[in-house]
C-alpha cells in the first residue's frame, strides 16, 4: 500500500517507521521541506516529499500536524485526489498548551469533524490517543495476550476497514469507536486518552467518556465571559 504522511513529529515519525517495517511504501512530508527529512528517509526507506506529493501518494494519507497548523495547509491539497483515498486524522486540540483558541471546537464540534471541514475531505480519526513511544514499541502479533488496542472513529465503513487493517498489521487491535461525531470519546482528557489498554479496556473507556472538556483542554476564559 502507498501511504502519504503529512507531519514528521513524534506520531508521524513513529508511523513512518511502523508502516515501512510492515512493507508499505511511505511518502513523508513536513512544513520545512524534504531536505529536512533525509535522516528519517535513510533510516526507514520512506521517500521524503513535499506536502502536496504526500497527499497524492496513493491509497492512504495521514494528517498528523498540530490543529493550529491545519489552516496553513494548501487550500487545494486534496484537489483531484480520488475519493477512494483514505484520510486519517491523528490530531488533538491543545488550546492552552499549543493551539490557541479554535471557536468551533470550543463550541462543541469534535476535533476531527473540524479537521474534515478544513480539509474538505472526510477523515477517519485514529492514532490520537496513544503515545508515540507506545506506538513505536508496543506492537504485538495478532492474538497475543495483552495486545494494545487503538480506537478508530469515522463514517465510511470501507475506509475504516482499511485503517483497521493497517492498525492490525503494525501490531495493535483496532476498536470501532463509532461515527466521527462520536470521536470526542477519544479526545484529550477522556479515559481512553493515554493509557495502553487492551480492546476491552478501550471499549469500556469509550463508554465512560464525558463530552465536556476538562479545564486543562479548554481555551482560557475570555475576559468578560464565562468558561
Amino acid at each position: 500500500m502507498k501511504i502519504g504522511i503529512i507531519g514528521a513529529g513524534n506520531i508521524g515519525s513513529a508511523l513512518t517507521r511502523r508502516f515501512t517495517a510492515a512493507g508499505h511504501q511511505v511518502f513523508v512530508a513536513n512544513s520545512r521541506g524534504p531536505q529536512t527529512l533525509t535522516k528519517l528517509a535513510a533510516e526507514t526507506g520512506a521517500k521524503a516529499v513535499n506536502v502536496k506529493e504526500a497527499a497524492r501518494a496513493g491509497d492512504v494519507v495521514v494528517v498528523t500536524i498540530p490543529e493550529k497548523n491545519i489552516s496553513n495547509l494548501p487550500a487545494d491539497l486534496f484537489k483531484d485526489v480520488p475519493a477512494s483515498v483514505v484520510v486519517i486524522d491523528t490530531g488533538n486540540y491543545y488550546p492552552r498548551q499549543r493551539d490557541g483558541r479554535i471557536d468551533a471546537i470550543e463550541n462543541g464540534m469534535p476535533e476531527s469533524q473540524w479537521v474534515a471541514q478544513q480539509l474538505g475531505r472526510p477523515v477517519i480519526k485514529a492514532f490520537n490517543n496513544i503515545y508515540a513511544a507506545h506506538l513505536q514499541n508496543f506492537g504485538l502479533p495478532a492474538g497475543t495476550t495483552g495486545r494494545v488496542a487503538i480506537p478508530v472513529a469515522g463514517d465510511d465503513s470501507k475506509a475504516k476497514a482499511i485503517v483497521f487493517r493497517l492498525i492490525d498489521e503494525i501490531g495493535f487491535d483496532p476498536v470501532d469507536a463509532g461515527s466521527l461525531a462520536e470521536s470526542w470519546r477519544q479526545q484529550p482528557g477522556t479515559p481512553v486518552y493515554g493509557p495502553a489498554f487492551v480492546a476491552t479496556g478501550v471499549q469500556r473507556s469509550l463508554s465512560q467518556a464525558s463530552r465536556e472538556r476538562s479545564v486543562e483542554f479548554r481555551a482560557e476564559e475570555r475576559k468578560g465571559t464565562s468558561a
